[in-house]
């Protein structure tokens, strides 16, 4: 079992800059492949940033590329997301997801994927 719990969320600015924390716990929370998701009001869960348990190896969407960077400390079990040029597009709730698999860029999107996901924090982002 993996626990998760994000922290980190609020109200910003366009062009401004915030970072989501999610904490894991449980026996196997240091080996989990994670990933941040996000869901606006009325749109399906749609995914933001990947990482494998290493760290070496990260996926983005599209639309965040260039802007979110995903991280992780294993000794902290703590996995970040940075996230700067913020849009008002940006707006969700954000939720981070844990897995022990590990697919490719066709696999790491999906919901499906994905064993374990916190309760989400809301980002806002005002024009």
């Amino acid at each position: 079992q993996v626990q998760l719990v994000e922290s980190g969320g609020g109200l910003v600015q366009t062009g401004d800059s915030l970072r989501l924390s999610c904490a894991a716990t449980g026996e196997t929370s240091s080996t989990s492949n994670m990933a941040w998701f996000r869901q606006a009001p009325g749109k399906n869960r749609e995914f933001v940033a990947a990482i494998s348990w290493g760290g070496r190896t990260t996926f983005y969407a599209d639309s965040v590329k260039g802007r979110f960077t995903i991280a992780r400390d294993n000794a902290k079990n703590t996995v970040w997301l940075q996230m700067n040029s913020l849009k008002p597009e940006d707006t969700a709730v954000y939720y981070c997801a844990a897995t022990h698999s590990w697919g490719g860029r066709s696999f790491m999107p999906m919901t499906t994927s994905y064993n374990y996901w916190g309760q989400g924090t809301q980002v806002t982002v005002s024009s």
